[in-house]
């Protein structure tokens, strides 16, 4: 009787490689994420004078507001700055990440969407 072939996979050395395959990529993208949530991004607005520090678990590390920005008649430009500040340093992360992932992502195609 002939030995069909399933899917491309001929035999289970080949079956072995793909998991070891498989297996090492996710090895590689757990390393990445751990990475990514380690990291930290600053951005400023209004040329400085509040800067914002998050990680990369999107968490506020460090805020910064300079005295002379902080205008009790004027509260609204402050808060608009911080949340400038903020919005822009996670935009950072976020793009770092998506950036990192995406690099992972063609090697994935060779396991035939399996991830």
């Amino acid at each position: 009787m002939a030995r069909q072939n399933f899917g491309g996979f001929g035999g289970g050395a080949n079956m072995q490689q793909l998991m070891r395959q498989a297996q090492k990529m996710q090895q590689q993208m757990t390393e990445a994420q751990e990475k990514l949530d380690a990291a930290e991004y600053e951005a400023s607005a209004g040329g400085g004078v509040v800067t914002v520090k998050v990680s990369g678990k999107r968490e506020i590390l460090s805020l910064t507001i300079d005295p002379q920005v902080v205008d009790p008649e004027d509260v609204e430009m402050l808060q608009d700055l911080v949340m400038a500040a903020v919005n822009e340093a996670l935009r950072k992360g976020e793009e770092t990440r998506e950036t990192t992932m995406s690099r992972m992502a063609p090697g994935m195609g060779g396991l035939g969407g399996l991830f």
